[in-house]
């Protein structure tokens, strides 16, 4: 039995408020007398396994406001297929009409004014909750976490992300993969994991001396959970030494590794596997792909991309599910598994809306306990924004400017680079911005701020190389996340074009001169994949910016230029 629409039931009630604007005037109170926490959480059980989903949390341990993208653009044969569909199209798709709960959780349509309605989503305190009472329901559910868990934030930078693992313990997941967790360092990686409760699986994680799997972490659990026997795999980032510094993780190679997939696969499978379930980083067209070549998985939850979709996307016999990102959302899946075969499922894509659903009262001591020696620190105002500031694009994002505007005064730079990254909350125009939102765009552990020259022909070979990674074909080369940000400086892009002759019209905001390739320009940018890069942190360049600016308002980027898409 599926339930294909199984989101929300208030979107009537909802989409009764609904202005001729296209968004409502309601108060947070209408939001909440609109919404329920009975509603959130109806779910038609099924069949005789539970997995609960999570993943791309980047430590936010409190409610945040998320903006979803505007642009997610697919090539190739996944062009126009979901995830890449966004705002009017994906309501359309998937049957919401604008202004109503599904419409601010899944879209960036109206976001302002439905944020200030709707109110904030996340929390690990109402997560638990959602999680406490699908257990009450199904006590031997799978609790599946899809990595990007340690890092993002004051706190886990200033803990060395231990302050997300104390929560996450309280959780009481049942494993979890692996991406930016690497960044802390493998030393720091081993050292946590080996304190868990539960494995932290990888079967792509590799000794790179001998090039077998690594003894650090396992390739897969196996649970019996309803009857059944359930084999999940892990799969961690794949693309760790050129995302981000291999030197902070030497002694481990990585990869897709599908090859060794599809024996992982097969090895649980003749140990007596009913259900084969994947839980994966690799992001979700690189996991479309892997569904196409490995056969025998019966679920793939999805991570990296942050992409949140209200319904399962089958591939062949595999199912792929995607939660999103920043704590926003949850996915319960119950699957009818019966002569190791799946007969049956009913999923939902439930939203946290921290203003409806009840904070675990216990997790919200244990959140408060973390953060309370950094009280001070985390609530200093710094400035104020008339702006959104948001990330989520391929292009663009408002947080980036602001990022990039900020590299340029303060590092005395003709041009500014700021990485694609997708994890970052938003802020509402109005909205004071503290240290703790500087660091919530910015907190990572190679944050140097560095200032070299380069000539205008290496700028272009940059951007062709990154803009590869965002939009080749096959999606075994897509390796990053969105395309690197610029400041100082716009160009024109051509996505269906190949690698190298993309990018065109390269031009400098300033003057409106054509960038020279034989010309050099001071470029000032952070998180550089190089060992021993310097300069400034990256959140010290932020703070000072926005103390000298005091309200900053970031303009409307047009300086980008698509076509092919």
């Amino acid at each position: 039995m599926i339930s294909r629409r199984d989101f929300l039931q208030a979107s009537v009630a909802a989409s009764a408020i609904v202005g001729a604007s296209g968004v409502g005037n309601w108060s947070r109170v209408a939001a909440q007398q609109t919404l329920t926490q009975d509603q959130l959480l109806n779910f038609n059980t099924t069949g005789n396994v539970t997995l609960i989903h999570i993943t791309d949390i980047h430590a936010q341990l409190k409610p945040v406001y998320f903006r979803e993208p505007e642009i997610n653009l697919g090539v190739g044969a996944v062009n126009g297929l979901p995830p890449h569909v966004t705002g009017q199209d994906f309501l359309d798709l998937f049957g919401y009409a604008p202004g109503t709960p599904e419409a601010y959780a899944l879209t960036y349509l109206d976001f302002t004014a439905l944020a200030k309605g709707y109110g904030k989503m996340g929390g690990l305190d109402r997560c638990a909750t959602v999680i406490n009472a699908i257990r009450a329901e199904r006590p031997d559910a799978l609790l599946l976490d899809g990595g990007d868990t340690w890092q993002g934030s004051y706190t886990s930078q200033m803990t060395a992300g231990q302050d997300m693992v104390n929560v996450m313990n309280a959780l009481k997941p049942d494993a979890m993969t692996f991406h930016w967790e690497f960044t802390l360092g493998s030393e720091r990686v081993r050292e946590i994991v080996n304190g868990l409760a539960f494995p932290g699986l990888g079967q792509n994680i590799y000794d790179k001396e001998w090039e077998e799997p690594s003894e650090d972490f396992k390739p897969y659990e196996f649970y019996e959970r309803g009857g059944v026997k359930i084999a999940v795999i892990g799969q961690a980032f794949p693309y760790m030494p050129i995302a981000n510094p291999g030197w902070m993780f030497p002694e481990y190679s990585f990869g897709i590794r599908d090859q060794h997939m599809q024996e992982m696969v097969d090895e649980v499978r003749e140990q007596g596997a009913d259900l084969v379930v994947c839980l994966s980083h690799n992001g979700f067209d690189v996991d479309r792909k892997m569904a196409q070549k490995v056969t025998g998985i019966d679920v793939i939850l999805t991570g990296h991309t942050h992409d949140a979709l209200p319904e399962p996307v089958m591939v062949n016999k595999t199912m792929l599910i995607a939660s999103g990102s920043n704590g926003k959302f949850i996915t319960r899946l119950d699957l009818d598994v019966r002569d190791g075969q799946v007969r049956g499922f009913t999923h939902k894509l439930i939203p946290i809306f921290s203003d409806v659903i009840a904070p675990d009262p216990s997790v919200t001591a244990l959140i408060d306990e973390q953060r309370k020696p950094f009280d001070d620190k985390l609530s200093e105002v710094i400035g104020k924004t008339d702006s959104l500031l948001y990330r989520r694009g391929n292009f663009n994002g408002t947080w980036d400017d602001l990022i990039c505007n900020a590299l340029i005064d303060e590092r005395e730079a003709d041009i500014a680079l700021s990485p694609g990254f997708r994890w970052g909350p938003s802020l509402l125009p109005g909205n004071d911005i503290t240290r703790e939102d500087i660091f919530n765009a910015t907190g990572m552990n190679y944050p140097a701020a560095y200032r070299s020259e380069m000539t205008g022909e290496q700028l272009k070979t940059i951007m062709e190389d990154v803009a590869d990674n965002l939009f080749n074909p096959d999606p075994y080369y897509q390796q990053g996340g969105d395309m690197v940000r610029v400041g100082g400086m716009g160009y024109d892009i051509d996505v269906s074009k190949k690698q190298g002759e993309r990018i065109t019209n390269m031009t400098m905001l300033k003057n409106g001169e054509k960038v020279d390739p034989a010309k050099t320009y001071v470029v000032a940018g952070w998180a550089s994949v190089r060992e021993g890069t310097e300069g400034p942190a990256i959140w010290d360049v932020v703070e000072n910016y926005i103390k000298r600016q005091g309200t900053v308002t970031v303009d409307p980027n047009k300086s980008v230029h698509v076509t092919g898409a």
